[in-house]
């Protein structure tokens, strides 16, 4: 009897796409992964297996495609990790009860701009969308097909495609983090920092003590912002030792918050002091003259908090 007679075809409309499928059970070595996958990195996931095996199989059906080259296999549109973490438990836990996969199947091959709206459409519903597969996505789309059409797939204009572009770009410079998934998140921030204080130099430096833990909190880079306004702030950050929290104490507080009379000038000595950078000091290092001026302001301050005391 003919196959297909048995079959029960509903359509599916994903974004602009409309696909005729039907739900089947397919075998684990029928199907194979699509090469030009947009998600990249390692598709391993023990916490996915844990749930595979909980569920005692894949939740979500793989969503598949008839193989170009073969019409008894599948191509997979979506499930890779779905269809990766059960081969794991089937070749190397020895667990063939995740052998047989539930599997919703088009009735034709998608060419492969179909395939990747599809996949971009199913996925934009996902969480991970937004915390750290839309630049990867974009990235993708455009070595696959360049910027126009993978700024037209993604339904964003070609100014807001490089800048996710540019922000993956950066995830991957920064080598170096305690969760290497919060990259995006990190490339984030530094991409919020206004461009005029984010030369190359600084923006060099900020990779380099990311890298080297010296900012282990992403949030902390928008403290940048007041910091890398000001020129001795500044120059402190870009210093070897210059960490965000010792350039903040440079920076010259508003002048609405400093106290009056007394007070108000004795916290302006002290931040003054503070401002100046450890070059600038190093240079004073011997010099008789700052030192005597330094002795006589201690032996005066000295002499303010014995009478202040009494």
């Amino acid at each position: 009897m003919d196959q297909t007679l048995t079959l029960h075809w509903q359509e599916r409309r994903l974004g602009r796409t409309l696909l005729r499928t039907y739900r089947d059970t397919v075998d684990l070595y029928d199907v194979f992964p699509n090469e030009k996958q947009p998600r990249m990195g390692p598709k391993e996931d023990p916490e996915l297996q844990r749930q595979i095996e909980a569920n005692e199989g894949i939740f979500e059906p793989l969503l598949l495609e008839p193989h170009p080259e073969d019409r008894n296999k599948f191509r997979i549109i979506d499930g890779d990790r779905r269809w990766t973490n059960s081969k794991i438990l089937v070749e190397v836990q020895k667990k063939d009860q995740y052998k047989h996969l539930p599997a919703e199947i088009t009735d034709r091959t998608l060419t492969d701009e179909e395939r990747l709206r599809v996949w971009i459409y199913i996925h934009r519903q996902r969480r991970e969308w937004d915390t750290k597969e839309k630049e990867m996505v974009a990235y993708s789309l455009v070595n696959m097909v360049g910027r126009a059409s993978a700024a037209n797939i993604l339904g964003i204009t070609v100014r807001e495609l490089d800048k996710l572009v540019d922000i993956y770009d950066l995830s991957e410079k920064l080598t170096n983090l305690a969760e290497p998934g919060a990259s995006i998140t990190w490339a984030r921030e530094i991409k919020n920092l206004n461009r005029k204080i984010l030369t190359p130099t600084v923006l060099d430096t900020i990779i380099r003590k990311i890298n080297e833990q010296e900012i282990t909190n992403s949030k902390d880079l928008r403290k940048l912002r007041q910091i890398l306004k000001d020129p001795v702030g500044k120059e402190s950050f870009l210093s070897a030792e210059g960490g965000i929290e010792k350039a903040l104490k440079t920076v010259a507080p508003a002048p609405s918050k400093k106290a009056h009379g007394l007070l108000g000038d004795i916290e302006q000595l002290s931040e003054s002091l503070q401002r100046y950078p450890w070059t600038t000091l190093a240079a004073m290092k011997g010099d008789q003259q700052v030192i005597r001026k330094l002795e006589e302001t201690e032996r005066l301050i000295k002499e303010l908090k014995k009478a202040l005391s009494k």
